[in-house]
């Protein structure tokens, strides 16, 4: 079997595609049974704790408010808190209540979470002030963390296939969309992580989540990693380089839940600080993005920890592939499918590449039970009649079976109908001298269809000129791919994740 087919295979999918019974809340019960007395959330800034036992009595109080404001099975709660203890609470006691929870972003502005909330049909919102809604729509405060009372255990009334969490995407081929994960569905991302070698999390770690748990990645490789093990998540509501390398050596953090701007705001640290500072973590992981070759060897030269990257989307629960699953940090590459999960490559209309050459490039499918059940509120665009959902991913499979992403199919720019990937023709702009960051995304032309343009960040006090940049890209790429539009800018607009929101720059 051909290296382009046997990433399928080598997900172990016998049985893969069997949906996970259950409710996500029940981990939280389940690592309350186990070790009660175990830090569960730890607040970053602070140090204050809460034990697995402590944190199951603030879920069940909050699904008894839940309850009582009208929540029943199926109804939607949105939550607009930051990452920290509170989030929690809400998220699994929506869970519990029977809810369907609905993660909003922190960072968007009033109008955008005002149309999410009404899309979404919510009856409920858990925030702390600041969010506009209509008048059917109830507004709790943040949930207790402490109840002055031990409430009566709830049981869960939703499960299984049933929805979980409503996770809206960034939208960046247009408005957000809302991608509906089933209570199965993140379970079986939870376990499948679990079967892998070294276990990405285990009961003994204490797992930095400075990411927003708004987003499926924080969310799932992050919390509910953490809660399947009864492990201890340090929780710090936002980022800065310093703040969480100190939390890191002071709450003696063994596992990094990380996206590359974390590790490029690190890198700029001196080396013996980040090396001090990270003496306790056994493991760094990224997602999200792709961490660039030179910056994972960076980490490696200064703290000696190996990065694993990591693939997935919110419609997949969200891990599809991981480094982890061949034990080698491989930079350029994304790894292998996780145990259940198959994967293949197919061609424009989805059907699967013949057995070519190593290295030919195609959509990016997948199969496996973490899969989401279609975009709301209709189900549309889910996983076909076979189980298969097609990304809109373009990648190759190396002679390992390691996927290598090359570019989003909705990123790819036509030239005269010739194809232009942006991470090639962005990797060509990173050689040039005191270009930090860099951009490319197509935009209209009468002539060719589309042109190539390319945005670069420069360093302080430096950069190249346009006709530099186009002088660059002819010694090393096609004249199709040289960029005929160079524009410079202070910073380039990410997402909340680190991902490069390419849709901004083509105006």
């Amino acid at each position: 079997m051909s290296a382009k087919t046997s990433p399928a295979a080598s997900g172990d999918a016998a049985g893969g595609s069997r949906a996970e019974a259950g409710n996500v809340a029940d981990l939280v019960r389940s690592a309350a049974q186990r070790g009660a007395q175990h830090p569960a959330l730890v607040d970053g800034p602070t140090a204050q704790q809460l034990t697995w036992s402590e944190l199951d009595a603030a879920v069940d109080a909050e699904a008894h408010r839940l309850v009582d404001a009208g929540v029943g099975p199926g109804d939607r709660v949105a939550v607009h808190l930051p990452t920290g203890a509170a989030f929690c609470v809400a998220l699994f006691g929506a869970l519990r209540a029977g809810g369907a929870a609905v993660p909003l972003p922190t960072s968007s502005p009033p109008a955008e979470l005002e149309r999410i909330i009404a899309d979404s049909g919510s009856r409920v919102l858990v925030a702390d002030g600041g969010v506009p809604v209509s008048a059917d729509v109830s507004v709790l405060p943040a949930p207790e963390l402490t109840p002055s009372a031990k409430p009566d255990p709830v049981l869960p009334r939703t499960g299984g296939s049933e929805l979980a969490i409503l996770s809206y995407t960034s939208g960046t081929s247009g408005p957000p969309r809302a991608a509906m994960l089933p209570h199965g569905a993140l379970l079986a991302n939870v376990r499948q992580c679990a079967r892998l070698r070294p276990m990405p999390v285990n009961a003994a770690d204490r797992v930095l989540l400075a990411l927003p748990l708004f987003h499926v990645y924080g969310l799932g490789p992050g919390l509910l990693q953490v809660a399947a093990v009864g492990a201890t998540a340090v929780l710090l509501p936002r980022f800065d380089p310093e703040e969480a390398l100190d939390a890191i050596a002071r709450l003696r953090v063994t596992t990094v839940v990380g996206v590359p701007p974390m590790y490029s705001a690190w890198l700029r640290l001196p080396p013996a600080r980040l090396r001090e500072g990270m003496a306790t973590v056994r493991l760094l992981t990224s997602g999200a993005a792709p961490l660039g070759g030179e910056v994972s060897a960076a980490v490696r030269a200064a703290t000696g920890l190996d990065v694993f990257e990591g693939y997935g989307l919110t419609e997949t629960g969200p891990v599809l592939t991981t480094t982890l699953a061949g034990g080698v940090a491989k930079p350029g590459s994304v790894g292998r499918p996780l145990p259940g999960v198959e994967l293949r490559l197919v061609d424009s209309d989805g059907t699967p590449l013949a057995d070519e050459d190593e290295g030919d490039t195609g959509r990016v499918a997948v199969r496996g039970p973490n899969l989401f059940s279609g975009y709301w509120p209709d189900g549309d665009h889910g996983p076909d009649a076979d189980g298969w959902f097609r990304t809109g991913d373009v990648g190759y499979l190396d002679a390992d079976g390691d996927l290598h992403l090359v570019d989003r199919a909705t990123d790819l720019i036509i030239v005269n109908g010739f194809n232009v990937y942006p991470h090639e023709v962005e990797r060509a702009l990173l050689e040039l001298d005191g270009v930090a960051e860099a951009a490319v995304v197509g935009i209209p032309d009468e002539t060719t269809g589309e042109a190539v343009k390319a945005v670069l960040v420069a360093e302080p006090g430096t950069g190249p000129t346009a006709d530099a940049v186009r002088a660059h890209c002819a010694g090393r790429l096609a004249r199709f791919k040289i960029p005929t539009v160079v524009e410079f800018a202070d910073s380039l607009p990410h997402s909340p994740t680190g991902k490069l929101a390419r849709r901004s720059l083509r105006s």
